[in-house]
């Protein structure tokens, strides 16, 4: 049975299937994992993990499908990170994870005026520098631990470090390196050599490639360590986000795609590179596929905070939070548990409840989690339009729409329908269909049709519309309180032996997790 692999490496767990060219899933594993905390802005990995859950999930894969002949393999991941490696490809430290890693805040307006300011930036990467730039982590890394640098031959991101592991090339999809802000020419789709070596000075920068574009074919090393057969081709790969709008066919100018994860990460297509204040111009996974994005620093990650707290299951606490009803019994709620990424790019940002009384129940605070994420969706759409890009559906994937109350929240405060599509497993599904595109002509809406359309209720948009006025005024009226109290956070963690931020070479031990969890 031929049938094509597609992998995912998410912040909190990887995810694997195998697909047959009709789009069917034939069998889908996964891996549960953590990123690393070792201080307050600090979001780090150990890499080693990706490749563990790789050809770990691939034996099991082909295990559970005897008769499985993989034709192609297709991989995404977090992004955009930081994992710096030597000449021999070994990882000299653990990856610097995306815009929820906040370690370069202090540095944006002092390499912002090095580049000529935030104008020069923009016409030329389309987005001003923020803590998602993974340029300036490249900046941070050569400037802060210069031992390291000495030693750094080159950088990866998790789907291009996995490519590197079964092909053996050295390779980053367009889309990836549109996010190594401000490395990266939006219009050229081009590096920019001057500023890669000003700000990575003597770093090898990886070939650029479309994220379907074949990198290269399975060595032999890597089939011996996988159970893949040699020889077969592997994709570019790309970030998560945009692996799962492939999977929903969210190339459509208008149609606002929305990632469910432990992040909520949102892409509009447009028809040309568009700068949008406090959001992301970016290149898709094909030519001429231009998008604006943006994305927050949490979501599901709060909701599943907030389980593990209050010791709940998902279902009790979904029907608490839905009987709990619209504006959850007065509670409201700013999701910066980790700062905020778009629209307002705020690291110093921190998560607020408001309203609280001994009369509410974790329904209530769950529902207000809900509802918080989804003002946050309405804020960024409100900022697109204001820039003039159209958005005038959604269309959704991921682990939290496994549940219908979040999407259905999401409609009613934006007052925009969502498409939810009959596949939903997200990122490794996209991958996969990028892999089946390698060998033969296959077509996403064939593979993913539409399931059903969540159509927003005007009484639910009317009774939100207070409670998205008063969030937006939430966070000015906090905004100096909680940048206080994040300073002083930062002055309580733990510090490194050289007074500065804690982080450097891999550590020790063993790597990953090993809960199964499905795609």
């Amino acid at each position: 049975m031929r049938v094509v692999l597609g992998l995912d490496i998410g912040t909190s767990s990887t995810k694997a299937l195998l697909a047959r060219f009709d789009g069917t899933v034939i069998a889908e594993v996964g891996r549960r994992h953590e990123v690393d905390r070792p201080e307050q802005g600090l979001v780090e990995m150990d890499s080693r993990i990706w490749w563990d859950e790789f050809t770990t999930l691939t034996r099991e894969l082909l295990e559970r499908v005897p008769d499985a002949e993989v034709a192609a393999v297709g991989v995404s991941g977090i992004g955009p990170c930081v994992l710096l490696t030597d000449g021999a490809g070994e990882p000299l430290r653990p990856a610097i994870l995306y815009g929820v890693d906040t370690r370069t805040a202090e540095m944006l307006a002092d390499v912002t005026a090095e580049l000529g300011g935030e104008g020069a930036i923009r016409r030329r990467c389309g987005s001003a520098l923020s803590t998602q730039a993974a340029g300036v982590k490249l900046a941070w890394a050569a400037r802060h631990e210069p031992d390291v640098w000495a030693r750094a031959a080159r950088f990866t991101m998790p789907s291009s470090r996995i490519v590197e592991r079964l092909t053996g090339e050295y390779v980053l999809d367009h889309h990836s390196a549109s996010q190594t802000t401000p490395l990266y020419d939006v219009h050229e789709n081009a590096w920019i050599p001057e500023w890669c070596e000003r700000l990575a000075p003597g770093l090898e920068m990886p070939r650029l490639l479309w994220s379907g574009d074949p990198a290269g074919v399975v060595t032999d090393a890597a089939a011996a360590a996988t159970g893949l057969p040699a020889g077969i081709p592997v994709t570019a790969g790309t970030i998560d986000a945009w692996a799962e709008g492939v999977s929903v066919g969210e190339s459509v100018p208008g149609r606002m795609f929305l990632q469910y994860g432990t992040t909520m990460f949102m892409i509009v297509p447009t028809s040309e590179p568009t700068a949008v204040p406090g959001m992301w111009t970016t290149v898709g996974t094909h030519p001429g596929q231009p998008s604006v994005s943006g994305g927050m620093a949490t979501s599901g990650a709060i909701t599943d905070w907030w389980r593990r707290l209050v010791d709940g299951d998902w279902a009790t606490m979904l029907a608490e939070a839905e009987s709990s009803g619209a504006g959850a019994n007065g509670l409201l709620m700013l999701p910066y548990f980790a700062g905020e990424r778009t629209p307002i790019a705020d690291p110093d940002a921190r998560g607020v409840v408001a309203g609280l009384t001994v009369r509410h129940t974790r329904g209530d605070l769950y529902r207000a989690t809900l509802e918080a994420t989804a003002f946050a969706v309405r804020h960024n759409v409100e900022v697109l339009r204001e820039a003039g890009v159209e958005v005038r559906e959604l269309v959704g994937a991921g682990g939290g729409l496994l549940g219908r109350l979040w999407p259905t929240i999401v409609s009613d405060v934006t007052g925009l329908p969502q498409t939810v599509p009959s596949v939903t497993i997200g990122a490794c599904y996209g991958s996969a269909f990028l892999a089946a595109s390698l060998v033969e002509a296959v077509d996403i809406t064939t593979w993913n049709p539409p399931s059903t359309v969540i159509e927003p209720d005007p009484d639910a948009y009317a009774a939100y519309e207070p409670g998205y006025r008063d969030y937006r005024e939430l966070y000015e009226a906090t905004k100096s309180v909680v940048h206080r109290l994040a300073e002083r956070g930062r002055r309580s963690a733990p510090r490194g032996p050289d007074g500065g931020p804690r982080g450097g070479l891999l550590p020790g031990g063993p790597v990953g997790g090993s809960v199964d969890r499905s795609c």
